[in-house]
């Protein structure tokens, strides 16, 4: 029996960054209540500037940094060397103190309004803050940084490169917790961690850049323009996030048209109760078991809850909805209003392109349209009786020949076997 929502136990790999995590923060704070706040007034500045970012935070489903605003301003505090010409006090470990304790009063209005706090996120900020203060505060006060590059034009390649380590890190341990919540809950058809590192690399390349850019362009501000010039600097970077809010409202929208449209088959009586959610599903998981990640997936996803939307424009529903015996001229002109449908909701040319695709055969379609195909095939089969998921796996091997890619069909094994064979209408 699963564990219900909020208690499922952790990932030995999130116990041990969230463990991690809290170490470094204690530490830092031990110390700095020992020792007291260097130059007060650049931690408020940068304390403020934490909290606000985590205040005005997004909380979208799958966002990638729904708080950009406060990772550039924890960032910049930790890349800080000189303040108006002057060179600062602050160490690594008021870095990180100021950092949790900033994220710690943004939490508690969210908190008292009933809303979850993202622990692995949290802990994310304070390890890869702490490594880009670590690489660069012990390096200031020496005076190694200048000695190596200068006081000059190539002064800012410091803090580029300790960007791009910091970066790094963040998507190896982004990478490692997503592995270990799929796994925590029970999802199937997981993806070799080099593909979830891969993708999170190139999530870098969107709001990673502009972070990264605004924390560089904020600590050099402050060098030279004094504490208070990160009120003008971060701008550029609001700005971007009330875009970003707007877009994913758009995407949010049509998301919902998505499983509108999807369930609309169901309440006709073409398909039967819940096969959408389940060939999408399913699809999704041999998605990752190939490899699939990011924009790709998703278009899976979405392709597999419209695959059935053309079955519509039929004047009799088929039987089980199983398209499949139907004459192949049939099946392309459903596939094909099918994917007309598709493109007046929004959701973009690819996801149209693989439902239009589903009729033709395997070797002419996208890996997508496969996909869609055999997880199809295989939830009408299972609704067949045709000795179960066991017979229907079987039926597929069968029809490798014309009708099913193997590797397809074999990726489709492989995480049946790891979540137990599912017939149609356990979902």
């Amino acid at each position: 029996m699963r564990a219900p929502y909020g208690s499922r136990p952790l990932a030995p790999a999130a116990l041990a960054v969230r463990g991690a995590a809290l170490l470094l923060a204690l530490v830092a704070l031990s110390r700095t209540l020992v020792h007291g706040l260097a130059e007060p007034g650049l931690a408020l500045v940068f304390g403020l500037l934490v909290a606000a970012g985590e205040l005005i935070r997004r909380d979208a489903v799958g966002e990638r940094e729904p708080a950009p605003l406060a990772a550039a301003g924890a960032l910049g505090y930790a890349l800080l060397g000189e303040s108006a010409g002057r060179p600062t006090a602050h160490g690594a470990l008021q870095v990180i103190a100021v950092v949790v304790v900033a994220q710690a009063l943004a939490a508690l209005p969210r908190m008292a309004r009933g809303r979850r706090t993202d622990a692995d996120r949290a802990a994310r900020r304070t390890l890869t803050v702490g490594f880009a203060a670590f690489c660069c505060q012990p390096l200031y006060h020496s005076g190694q940084a200048e000695r190596w590059f200068g006081d000059g034009a190539f002064f800012p390649l410091f803090p580029l490169a300790v960007l791009a380590l910091t970066a790094l890190g963040d998507a190896v341990l982004a990478a490692l917790l997503a592995g270990s919540a799929a796994r925590a809950g029970g999802a199937g058809g997981l993806p070799p961690y080099g593909s979830l590192l891969a993708d999170e690399v190139r999530a870098q390349a969107g709001t990673g850049v502009a972070i990264g850019a605004t924390a560089a362009v904020t600590a050099l501000g402050v060098a030279v323009a004094g504490p208070w010039s990160p009120a003008a600097l971060c701008g550029p970077l609001l700005l971007t996030q009330v875009s970003v809010r707007r877009y994913a409202a758009v995407r949010t929208t049509c998301r919902q048209t998505m499983a509108s449209l999807a369930r609309s088959t169901e309440i006709a009586g073409y398909t039967p109760p819940g096969h959408a959610r389940r060939v999408a599903a399913l699809a999704t998981a041999v998605g990752r078991e190939l490899g699939l990640t990011g924009p790709r997936l998703a278009v899976l996803e979405h392709a597999a809850l419209m695959h059935d939307i053309g079955q519509l424009s039929l004047l009799d529903p088929v039987a089980g909805g199983a398209t499949a015996l139907l004459p192949a001229a049939e099946q392309r002109r459903i596939a094909l209003l099918g994917g007309a449908v598709v493109r007046r909701t929004g959701a973009g040319p690819e996801v149209a392109a693989v439902v239009e695709r589903q009729a033709d055969p395997y070797r002419e379609q996208p890996l997508a349209a496969r996909i869609v195909r055999t997880v199809n095939a295989y939830d009408d089969l299972c609704g067949e009786s045709v000795g179960g998921p066991l017979g229907a796996l079987e039926q597929l091997r069968l029809g490798t020949g014309h009708d099913h890619q193997p590797q397809v069909v074999e990726a489709l094994g492989r995480v049946l076997a790891r979540g137990g064979l599912t017939p149609a209408g356990a979902g």
